[in-house]
């Protein structure tokens, strides 16, 4: 590895230490990085800071009744770490778990620091060095890197999205929000109203109803739903007779094909993709539903993310009449309830606002180069993982028509190939410079969700030409990596005049 850099002393009590590589966040994108980077070079130092007490991320941040993946987990797990329980379709818990085994198994969770919350990093181009300022239970304290990797997601941990709705202080139940869900929230035999109807609610409200007098789903309009088995016969066939390796991959492939012809149809086939859903709906359904007033969008199909019902749940509880739909607009909400434009009021004990999250880019991390201050939104992203004219960063974010893993496991292995490249050649500094020619730009994420539609530059920006284009497709992506990009495409190296000596 290149020397580690040691500059400007600081109080012992502050100092976090020096390494090769800072990752930012322990969830699946700062573990599938740190394995990725230590696989291609043996012998690497870095430190995982997570704000958290766990391991997790989304996955220990989301503890609200029902959270489960809302894609494949053979496509949402690693692929370097066989999935072994046989839900294709898994609870968060579940989740978290494996990936806290798996930290444990590959020697992950020592290089960890939890309650560490990191504030700034910021760029010394005279040592090729970040500093990264963080609070440590309170306490200040720095971590300096040749590299620092950004697996922190893409939203606000500290607020979710909650619009105003006029009266909601005067209402004198009890209101929740599924990002800060209570541990200790008792709603058996309660009316429950969930204010929304995107993945959180769909799995959210069959996991309320089993307690709850009645849970009321609330939405403006509706969203399409397609429900699928938590256990895939054929993957499990496979499973039972192939070894773990190669039934693991099949597996994983399998989902990926899977995922990818239904977002391929939904695009180049909206009118069948509509009524493929709408007659899976209408089928699980009871007879003589209002399936157009409440499961038939404006949109078509995968203009926003398509919500998987897990064994049906969702329509089994309208069935059973645990649950319903109510599609209105809110005119107020008072003492008892939710008062709608229409005239009909929804009796709550308890309201919860599945309103979605508010984007956030890099988990607001303050970055400067140099001491100047600099905004990831006003970078244009270079092959969906680095920043423009920003040295030796890597910033992950998945997809929003696949699994996040998918990705995130891209970014990683280009970070491990970018570090181990330059480390054989002697550089100590490498970003992506877009040249003379203007780049045409589009949104990074051109889906219509709400959570997308409120902040619409949120997030780092992309053009519409490779290497600057931000895309969703995974199978495009997988090919440029494995058959046609290069480290050094587009990117300028050098090294610093007079590397200082390594740090211990």
């Amino acid at each position: 590895m290149t020397a580690t850099p040691e500059i400007q002393p600081i109080p012992a009590e502050q100092d976090g230490g020096s390494y090769d590589v800072v990752i930012v966040g322990a969830g699946i994108s700062g573990i599938g990085a740190a394995y990725r980077i230590a696989e291609r070079n043996p012998g690497v130092r870095y430190v995982i800071l997570e704000r958290r007490e766990r391991i997790g991320g989304t996955w220990d941040l989301f503890r609200y009744p029902g959270v489960r993946s809302d894609s494949s987990i053979f496509s949402l797990s690693w692929p370097w770490e066989p999935w072994t329980r046989k839900e294709g379709v898994a609870d968060g818990d579940h989740i978290r778990e494996y990936m806290e085994d798996t930290a444990k198994k590959h020697g992950i969770l020592p290089h960890i620091h939890f309650h560490t919350h990191v504030t700034s990093a910021d760029w010394d181009s005279a040592t090729d060095t970040w500093t990264v300022h963080t609070t440590e239970n309170g306490t200040p304290k720095v971590y300096r890197g040749r590299f620092v990797f950004f697996g922190s997601g893409y939203y606000n941990y500290d607020e979710g999205y909650t619009p105003d709705f006029p009266g909601l202080e005067t209402f004198t139940g009890t209101k929740v929000h599924p990002q800060f869900w209570p541990e200790d929230l008792d709603y058996t035999g309660k009316k429950m109203v969930v204010i929304g109807s995107g993945a959180t609610a769909i799995s959210l409200i069959p996991a309320l109803a089993q307690k709850a007098s009645k849970v009321t789903m609330l939405q403006r309009s509706p969203t399409y739903l397609l429900a699928g088995s938590r256990v895939n016969p054929l993957i499990e066939a496979v499973r039972k007779v192939f070894p773990r390796k190669f039934s693991h991959a099949f597996a994983r492939y399998f989902a990926v094909a899977f995922e990818s012809v239904v977002w391929f149809l939904a695009r180049t086939a909206p009118g069948l993709a509509r009524k493929i859903i709408r007659a899976q709906n209408a089928s699980r359904l009871p007879a003589g539903y209002p399936v157009d007033v409440h499961f038939k969008p404006r949109y078509n199909v995968w203009d926003q993310r398509l919500c998987l019902v897990a064994d049906g749940d969702m329509f089994d509880a309208i069935k059973d009449g645990r649950a319903e739909v109510v599609t209105d607009h809110i005119d107020h909400v008072d003492a008892t309830g939710i008062m709608l434009k229409s005239g009909q009021h929804v009796d709550a004990d308890i309201i919860v606002t599945a309103t979605g999250l508010q984007l956030q880019a890099l988990g607001g991390v303050r970055i400067t180069l140099d001491g100047n201050e600099i905004k990831p939104q006003d970078r244009f992203s270079y092959k969906a993982h680095m920043l423009e004219d920003v040295p030796n960063l890597i910033w992950c974010i998945g997809y929003t028509n696949a699994s996040w893993t998918l990705r995130a496991d891209i970014t990683a292995r280009a970070a491990a190939e970018l570090i181990d490249y330059m480390n054989t050649r002697g550089y100590t500094h490498a970003f992506p410079h877009p040249g003379g020619e203007p780049i045409a730009e589009k949104l990074a994420w051109d889906i219509q969700a709400g959570y997308v539609l409120r902040n619409l530059h949120a997030l780092p920006k992309s053009g519409t030409k490779r290497p600057w284009v931000v895309r969703q497709n995974y199978l495009a992506d997988a090919i440029d990596y494995h058959f046609v990009d290069k480290v050094d495409e587009d990117m300028t190296f050098g090294r610093v005049a007079s590397p200082v000596p390594a740090a211990g």
